[in-house]
């Protein structure tokens, strides 16, 4: 991989990911792999706060690792490097940064194939410009999705290039719809019996917002499927959730009561499918039991 940012090195106190490429007696050699995998060194001392018993329970080689950088010696091309400093919530930051890096990496070289352009020329044009500007270049071609011409005007990019960007950008960045469904049993033996599902079914899709709408359908009773579309699952989720908990306020006034089945969460297309074949089987039941009703009363 090229270099993610415009510097050569790394800044002291900077989180890096690198991958280990040996383990010698001073330390594990590894590359830097958001730098053009240059050379760093983590030191023995380095590697755990705890007494090193195994060196290979706390680093393998081929495994990739988040470290802060301690030292940096241009001239000598030396990189210090710790992976004992780094806390849990640095490796998450560093780990969503890097994968950030690839993104971008990935639709460069994707537009440099297509276009015959060096990917490290694409990077001196697009990535690092858009990173000084918008904190990281990933987060512009987030952004460019539904701002093109704010993001990318004032890169003053060829016609083909733009347009190979803008293309593989969309394709690869835009969000990708997901299906959210949730199962509850709803009973109700009150007085009020059928009309109290039917408004607690009904405060459940009233839950839905602009974004995220909600759908409720019978599979056979007392079992209802709740299930909603949107590109921000985690939005849905949370929506779907309100839901809930609207139908299982609403039947309790009632005298009735809510058990959920399956908590709301995203489904995949087998499990999606495995519901239709659910509820076309007691549809069919159900016609069966209305063809026996008919021919009773034609005898």
């Amino acid at each position: 991989m090229p270099r993610f940012y415009e510097n050569k090195y790394p800044e002291v106190d900077q989180l890096v990911m690198v991958q280990v490429q040996s383990i010698e007696d001073m330390g594990a050699y590894v590359k830097l792999l958001e730098y053009d995998n240059i050379e760093g060194m983590i030191l023995l001392s380095e590697l755990s706060r705890r007494r090193i018993r195994s060196v290979q329970k706390l680093i393998r080689v081929g495994r990739n690792e988040v470290v802060v950088v301690m030292r940096v010696d241009p001239d000598k091309g030396y990189i210090d490097l710790s992976k004992r400093r780094v806390s849990a919530e640095e490796v998450v930051k560093c780990e969503e940064q890097y994968e950030k890096g690839k993104a971008v990496d990935s639709i460069l070289t994707q537009v440099g194939k297509k276009t015959g352009v060096p990917t490290e020329s694409l990077y001196e044009k697009i990535a690092w410009p858009l990173h000084k500007q918008y904190g990281h270049s990933y987060d512009a071609f987030k952004l460019s999705i539904s701002e093109p011409d704010a993001v990318f005007s004032p890169l003053n990019l060829d016609p083909d290039t733009l347009a190979d960007l803008k293309s593989t950008i969309a394709r690869r960045l835009t969000p990708k719809p997901v299906k959210v469904r949730a199962d509850v049993e709803v009973k109700c033996f009150a007085y009020a019996g059928i009309e109290a599902i039917r408004k607690a079914l009904q405060a459940g899709e009233d839950a839905s917002t602009e974004n995220v709408k909600i759908a409720v359908r019978l599979v056979a009773p007392p079992l209802y499927v709740m299930t909603t579309t949107s590109t921000d699952k985690t939005q849905a989720i949370e929506v779907m959730e309100k839901a809930v908990e609207a139908i299982g306020d609403v039947i309790s006034k009632e005298g009735g009561d809510l058990t959920v089945k399956m908590k709301p969460k995203v489904v995949s297309e087998t499990e999606d499918a495995e519901l239709k074949a659910l509820m076309e089987q007691f549809e069919q039941a159900n016609m069966d039991v209305a063809g026996d009703d008919d021919s009773e009363e034609d005898e």
